[in-house]
């Protein structure tokens, strides 16, 4: 079970301090870049009236998370918003399905692209927050219902981050492991393939959508 173990690293000092990157979690980010990428080209490239069958597809994915949205914001933010909704959703979609594929992993199963993605979505929320209440209002929630329980509530937001990437690193790296046993136990003869269908594309699915949707209430509860 060594595979686990194996990370091929970039270490680049900077200024008495060693800045590591996992190349290959950049490799695979990159590669859901691209078929994010290549799948807008082909939805859009036959635009018309009478769509095709990659325009419908499309077109039934955006206006679906844009009406998740919009009942989760309003219309004035879901315009604002939409657009970063669905594209998160839709890079964690391709990234839990990369696992899939023979030789390819997962980004999401190194703790720092959720990781990265709960920082961007708190720090989009809270944004969004003071744009729409002001700074006044926006630190004056702090210390509700009583002015002592700020430090608890500043805890409480800081949290959210943690929830958030962890559930969705558990449950990518759980999968991973689980198919990595059970190969071994079996050969990697019937189940393995099973397990890395149903972890990649059912549960990926399904973590892909809860972490979208947790952003999109961490938005709406800064700005309602």
């Amino acid at each position: 079970m060594g595979e686990l173990g194996r990370i091929h690293q970039l270490i680049i000092p900077v200024f008495g301090y060693s800045m590591t990157f996992n190349l290959e979690v950049i490799l695979m980010t990159w590669i859901a870049f691209l078929v994010i990428f290549l799948l807008g080209f082909l939805m859009a490239r036959k635009r018309g009236m009478v769509p095709e069958s990659m325009q419908v597809f499309g077109e039934l994915f955006v206006s679906n998370l844009y009406k998740l949205t919009e009942d989760a914001l309003d219309k004035e933010m879901a315009k604002k918003y939409g657009p970063l909704i669905c594209a998160l959703f839709l890079f964690l979609l391709v990234s839990n399905w990369l696992g899939i594929v023979p030789h390819l992993d997962e980004p999401t199963k190194d703790l720092n692209t959720p990781l990265s993605l709960g920082i961007m979505g708190f720090v989009i929320a809270h944004v969004a927050g003071i744009r729409k209440k002001g700074f006044k209002n926006y630190a004056s929630e702090y210390f509700q219902p009583i002015f002592f329980m700020a430090p608890l509530n500043i805890i409480g937001e800081f949290a959210k981050i943690i929830s958030i990437s962890f559930r969705l690193f558990g449950n990518i790296m759980g999968g991973s492991i689980i198919i990595l046993v059970v190969s071994y136990l079996t050969w990697s003869i019937l189940l393995p393939p099973f397990l890395n269908a149903f972890f990649g594309m059912f549960v990926g699915t399904i973590q892909a959508f809860v972490f979208t949707m947790l952003t999109v209430v961490y938005i709406s509860v800064q700005v309602k």
